[in-house]
């Protein structure tokens, strides 16, 4: 399917390649590069994935300070953001899978498993403040320079900002798998 940018011709340069159609021409040993954003739609969508690559990293940089795994941090985080969760509402990962962080989690003191009040054939996790604060300032800057970015944006920009991801959360919340790759 064309996209075409109003008042833009196809042909325009884009990096190292040429946009025709909402495709880049990838200069030789390039197959498989992201096409150059033509839509704000697909300039949105690429910063959103650089952007969550960049986070990733980061994310498992600090992890590896403090001797944990990245699905252990990413654990963590869920908690910290929604509070106590059964298991199997804690990440859409196989019970497996959440089982095993979640024993390493418990081993290095992170989080404990408690009796569900709500429902006694299940358990909650709860993360252990005390652990947490090994953690306490490895975030700090980052959290500093996205609220002085946010100070710099109009207000109306900042609600449009929360209603994106508002959006993007209640679609993720709905989705646990991926789909199929292709081939």
């Amino acid at each position: 399917m064309s996209r075409a940018v109003k008042g833009k011709s196809a042909g325009v340069k884009a990096g190292s390649g040429t946009v025709k159609r909402g495709r880049v021409k990838s200069p030789k040993g390039q197959a498989g590069m992201v096409p150059a954003p033509v839509t704000i739609e697909d300039k949105i969508v690429l910063e959103i994935r650089k952007f969550i690559a960049a986070s990733i990293f980061f994310n498992t940089q600090t992890a590896e300070k403090v001797g944990i795994g990245l699905t252990d941090m990413q654990m963590l985080h869920m908690l910290q953001l929604y509070g106590p969760s059964t298991p199997s509402k804690l990440t859409g990962l196989s019970s497996g899978g959440v089982t095993v962080a979640l024993d390493r989690l418990e081993k290095a003191e992170y989080v404990r498993r408690e009796a569900n009040p709500g429902d006694r054939r299940s358990l909650l996790v709860v993360l252990v403040p005390a652990r947490l604060q090994r953690m306490a300032g490895l975030y700090d800057e980052v959290e500093r320079e996205t609220r002085r970015q946010l100070g710099t944006l109009p207000q109306r920009d900042l609600e449009a900002v929360v209603r994106f991801f508002e959006t993007m959360g209640k679609v993720r919340a709905e989705r646990k798998e991926p789909t199929k790759a292709k081939g």
